[in-house]
């Protein structure tokens, strides 16, 4: 299901908004990305997808690891921290739906242990 953002949700260009402040912490993401997220990042960003991935992408109030503005598609690699911020996760999903973006989740240890299945699942969810 695909979702258009309202217009004071867009830039004059029609981007997503986002706050300004994430900018730094954003660029700070990027250099220091986890093992797991560099899984991902390697297998997004060769476009083995035929789409375009942005890593460390503010929207809104939130950073996203990966997101397709093509797809309205964000993809979240979980670390330990998330089992207890379940609750707040839901939340930030179910905001980013609201605006037409999908959230696809995966843990550290999933991306770790089954790496191929986290793959083939992301191309299963694109197609």
């Amino acid at each position: 299901m695909r979702h258009i953002t309202p217009e004071e949700g867009r830039t004059k260009r029609g981007n997503l908004k986002y706050l300004d402040q994430l900018t730094t912490l954003a660029r700070k993401n990027r250099r220091k990305m986890t093992r797991e997220e560099s899984i991902i990042w390697s297998f997004v960003r060769n476009r083995n997808l035929s789409f375009k991935f942005l890593k460390q992408k503010p929207i809104g109030r939130f950073i996203l690891d990966f997101y397709c503005p093509q797809l309205l598609l964000a993809i979240e690699i979980d670390g330990g921290y998330h089992e207890q911020k379940q609750n707040r996760d839901q939340g930030r999903d179910e905001l980013l739906f609201t605006r037409g973006i999908l959230t696809l989740r995966y843990k550290n240890d999933d991306v770790i242990k089954n790496t191929n299945q986290v793959k083939v699942n992301i191309k299963e969810k694109i197609n």
